[in-house]
């Protein structure tokens, strides 16, 4: 389809996880940013150390991915990965860091999100995910 629409967040180049290279991070004036703090892959912001962070299984622990591949996250992220999907719905379909971003709720958030300080905290709202 040439000449098709793509939303802007979905054009995003990837940017490693861990480690930025050679760049200074956009947001440099946050103090205790360093050059080497890891990004988080969900919002592209970087986590400083003093920020809360976590690590995501892409695979959930309970559906067999205690030893699988891990993402560093900022806390806010992660709380919305696990508020908007179910375990089920992570280890079967959004089980990678480019399907979790092309989820139409974790795709507005992380563009909300992205607009904020990496030091930025809240609350996330309630899931519309079906609790047993």
């Amino acid at each position: 389809m040439a000449g098709a629409f793509v939303p802007a967040i979905f054009m995003k180049k990837a940017v490693t996880p861990l480690v930025i290279i050679g760049k200074i991070p956009r947001r440099s004036y946050v103090l205790g940013m360093t050059e080497t703090d890891p990004i988080c892959p969900l919002c592209d912001r970087p986590i400083p150390p003093d920020v809360p962070q976590s690590l995501h299984h892409l695979i959930p622990r309970l559906k067999g991915g205690a030893k699988g591949p891990t993402v560093l996250l900022h806390h806010i992220c992660h709380k919305e990965i696990h508020a908007a999907l179910s375990e089920v719905e992570l280890a079967r379909n959004f089980n990678t860091i480019a399907a979790l971003r092309m989820h139409l709720r974790i795709a507005a958030f992380a563009a909300w999100v992205n607009r904020r300080p990496p030091g930025f905290l809240s609350r996330v709202p309630g899931g519309t995910r079906r609790k047993r």
